[in-house]
């Protein structure tokens, strides 16, 4: 496409058609003012965000006037912050922006300042200061260019990549550990709103025409997507928090389904098993009486105890002899908890494989060790972690153990046993901490890439559209 320096005349109308392709925006009426001097475009919730010697402002524009069901999330650098008087005589303090106008086959940047323009007709103003001497108006004609439409905020097309931004919630209940904290810091540095939500505060209006999320009285709007991290103790009410959102429609890096199949070790080990995926072999029984069985089956002691909703190593016993397993089995059947019995692989030696998984491919990959003759290798327990080299068959384990769950991101931890790689446990809030430093990766950006390919980058919802 020409610049405005290649390009003849541009002849516009009092009201024309335009685009603002940096922002995302391929299609907007405007209104051309040459009694106004600052171009304006209509922005709500109004942010800044980043470095404070290089401030950015992310902002929302509802693209189409009276539809209010479609919204579009852009961000730039901030150029300026000016006061402006409006045709009435009030003043405002604006932030100022600058961005390439797009209209009648040409393109430059233009000066553009961010203000409800809610009550307008028009979403944009274009003041005399963006048209240079090339562009001639006629103030009694109207949409003299070739005439755009809405199309592309209802079909859900996309503008090129880096043009607008997301809104993106990130469900958690700690907001300040690193895991979350990256979440947020990644997300903002890639232009993105990032809300962190305690899932326990969140509400739900369960019915057929209009089901919601309410977080502290406040609807939650429609995300581009969501990032659940869900504690184990409240697996139940955070699997039904995520279900809501799939219910409206919104994109979740991992759906309810893995989510609550990952942390019930049980469930876990079936649905690896119907697809196939090794694993240490596992029993599980009911009755007492079934103890001596449950001991045979995984092949006797040494054997592994775990109870179905143990996590970073807690609840997991190391039974050295038939006695000692025959006591602890004993033990949590009186305490009413459910358990699995899972053969011990001796020669894994304390140690076990930490595969990232993001969109279906491992990303980066750790070797836990124990710590001193402790044969639990998670981090939480003082082990300690390393980059590794994994091989063909670790790498299409992790893949297909995450692909089973149905999880975007997933932590698959596996054990190098004599006849190839055991599957322990797929992990469906995966802390970023420990592989971060051990692979000298940025997982968070990876992860965020995985999302603008899901989500795009524009949020879009169907709606009737104005003729």
């Amino acid at each position: 496409m020409p610049t405005q320096t290649e390009s003849a005349r541009i002849s516009l109308g009092w009201e024309e058609w335009l685009g603002l392709p940096e922002l995302g925006l391929p299609s907007l009426r405007a209104k051309v003012d040459t009694g106004a001097r600052t171009s304006a475009l209509h922005a709500f919730d109004i942010a800044t965000y980043g470095d404070i010697t290089r401030p950015n402002v992310r902002f929302s524009v509802h693209p189409i006037p009276g539809n209010d069901e479609i919204g579009v999330t852009c961000t730039s650098p901030i150029l300026d912050r000016r006061e402006v008087t409006s045709s009435n005589g009030e003043s405002e303090l604006r932030y100022v922006i600058e961005t390439l106008l797009d209209v009648g086959g040409a393109r430059w940047p233009i000066e553009v300042t961010l203000s409800d323009r809610a009550a307008m007709a028009n979403r944009m103003l274009l003041g005399r200061q963006a048209l240079t001497d090339r562009v001639i108006v006629e103030p009694a004609a109207r949409f003299v260019q070739p005439p755009r439409d809405f199309t592309a905020y209802a079909t859900g097309q996309r503008p090129p990549a880096g043009q607008s931004a997301l809104h993106i919630a990130i469900l958690s209940r700690e907001p300040d550990t690193y895991s979350t904290r990256r979440l947020v810091s990644e997300g903002e540095s890639r232009g993105h709103r990032v809300d962190v939500i305690d899932t326990t505060r969140c509400y739900m209006a369960i019915n057929a025409l209009s089901p919601e999320v309410y977080c502290d009285g406040i609807c939650l709007p429609r995300y581009s997507a969501v990032i659940p991290r869900i504690g184990a103790s409240i697996t139940n009410y955070g699997t039904a928090v995520i279900r809501q959102f799939e219910t409206l429609g919104i994109y979740c890096i991992n759906g309810s389904a893995g989510i609550t199949a990952s942390r019930d070790k049980l469930h876990a080990h079936q649905v690896l098993a119907r697809h196939r995926i090794s694993m240490p072999t596992t029993a599980f029984a009911s009755s007492p009486k079934d103890t001596d069985n449950l001991i045979r089956l995984v092949g006797g002691a040494p054997l592994i105890v775990k109870l179905l909703e143990s996590s970073q190593g807690r609840g997991v016993v190391l039974a050295e002899t038939k006695k000692a397993a025959q006591s602890v089995i004993s033990a949590f059947r009186g305490l009413k908890a459910s358990f699995l019995v899972q053969h011990f692989v001796k020669e894994a030696a304390g140690e076990d494989i930490r595969c990232f998984v993001i969109g279906g491919r491992v990303v980066a990959a750790m070797r836990r060790k124990a710590a001193g003759d402790d044969f639990r290798s998670n981090l939480a327990q003082g082990g300690t972690a390393e980059a590794v080299r994994i091989t063909p068959a670790e790498r299409d384990a992790a893949v297909r153990a995450a692909r089973a769950f149905g999880l975007g991101l997933a932590g698959v931890d596996l054990l190098r046993a004599h006849d190839g790689p055991k599957v322990l446990e797929v992990n469906s809030s995966p802390g970023f901490e420990g592989i971060e430093k051990a692979a000298r990766k940025n997982l968070a950006a990876t992860l965020y890439a995985e999302i603008e390919r899901h989500a795009g980058r524009t949020r879009l919802r169907a709606a009737p559209l104005p003729i």
